[in-house]
């Protein structure tokens, strides 16, 4: 590539996007279409920096699908335009956030980075900085003209993760996000550094970018815990036009034996709803039928989540919901990589 990449820099709402007034001590909202005049570092990047900026910075807690297709939205209208995207939003949520978009976009052939920061940029010891910086230096990588990175990301104190396989850790570090079941795509010291074996290759480049923006909310998280009660349970499985459930179990994927509880789940199944079993565990995988209190969720057809994060099961389950597929299909399309939120071998 001989000419200077453009990166587009979608600012959504979040810590990153605050600077403090030092008359006032207050915080307020940075104006992203000054961030070369503020951050003068970036001009050392060999690229031609744009920002857009929603018209009300969201809260990290109040992020929502609604807000997923904004950010679609504004991929999709520049997607010609730009070859590389960074997206700023509150970490919080981030995780999830990312990991819809990864779903929502099919045949992406250019880097998203996620990214933001536990400090706002503005303040003394503030880590927005180097994870807007480096972020942008990711967006920009090609090699012989082709983007190193071409699927959804997110970047955090010195480490490039695949979005759908991330969990927040902290509220306090900086190091405040993990991916415990798949390794970082790179790694920023005194040298960026890909790990090239892990990026994912586009197969085919010819084909579109196809936009998935409908998501199916009706949807819901049910983490197990010993004592949780059939009034409970019952009242989760039992809401109104349910559609889906990831099932937090423990271990590899096991679950309480009790009639109640398997009764509960199969007339849930036989409703159609489909319920996902994915384990509470930060790292490893559910391998249902390996001990006697997972066989019977085997055999009732709950479906298995394997390694993939809690995160990226909700959002998984919200995109292929949406699909009509049949049970057989959604099984099998659910338990496939898709984005490469899941591990089809287990070794690297």
């Amino acid at each position: 590539m001989t000419t200077k990449p453009n990166i587009l820099l979608i600012y959504t709402g979040g810590t990153i996007g605050m600077i403090k007034d030092y008359k006032t001590n207050a915080l307020k909202a940075f104006d992203f279409s000054q961030i070369v005049d503020k951050i003068p570092e970036l001009q050392q990047l060999n690229c031609n920096i744009t920002s857009i900026s929603f018209d009300e910075a969201i809260d990290s807690s109040n992020m929502n699908i609604g807000y997923y297709k904004d950010i679609i939205e504004i991929i999709e209208e520049n997607y010609t335009k730009f070859e590389g995207f960074v997206v700023l939003t509150g970490s919080d949520t981030m995780a999830y956030t990312s990991s819809a978009i990864s779903f929502m976009l099919e045949n992406l052939q250019k880097p998203i980075i996620f990214t933001g920061s536990q400090l706002p940029i503005g303040d003394l010891r503030t880590d927005a900085k180097e994870n807007l910086i480096t972020s942008i230096e990711v967006a920009c990588a090609n090699k012989n003209g082709v983007p190193v990175i071409s699927e959804v990301c997110l970047y955090f104190e010195y480490k490039l993760y695949r979005a759908n396989r991330t969990t927040k850790i902290s509220s306090e570090q900086f190091e405040a996000f993990t991916s415990m079941n798949f390794p970082p795509l790179a790694e920023s010291g005194v040298h960026l550094k890909f790990n090239e074996h892990l990026i994912h290759q586009t197969k085919n480049t010819e084909q579109p970018l196809v936009v998935r923006k409908e998501l199916v909310e009706e949807v819901v998280i049910l983490k197990l815990f010993p004592g949780i009660s059939k009034l409970v349970i019952e009242s989760i499985l039992n809401i109104p036009n349910l559609k889906g459930i990831v099932l937090e179990t423990y271990g590899s994927g096991n679950a309480p034996n009790s009639d109640y509880f398997i009764a509960l789940l199969k007339e849930a199944i036989n409703k159609g709803i489909k319920i996902v079993n994915v384990t509470q565990c930060k790292s490893g995988r559910v391998m249902m039928g390996h001990y006697d209190t997972s066989l019977l969720l085997k055999e009732m057809g709950v479906i298995n989540g394997r390694d993939i994060t809690t995160e990226s099961a909700i959002a998984k389950l919200m995109y292929l919901l949406n699909k009509n597929l049949s049970n057989e299909a959604f099984k099998k399309y659910f338990e496939s990589s898709l984005r490469g939120e899941l591990t089809d071998k287990y070794h690297f």
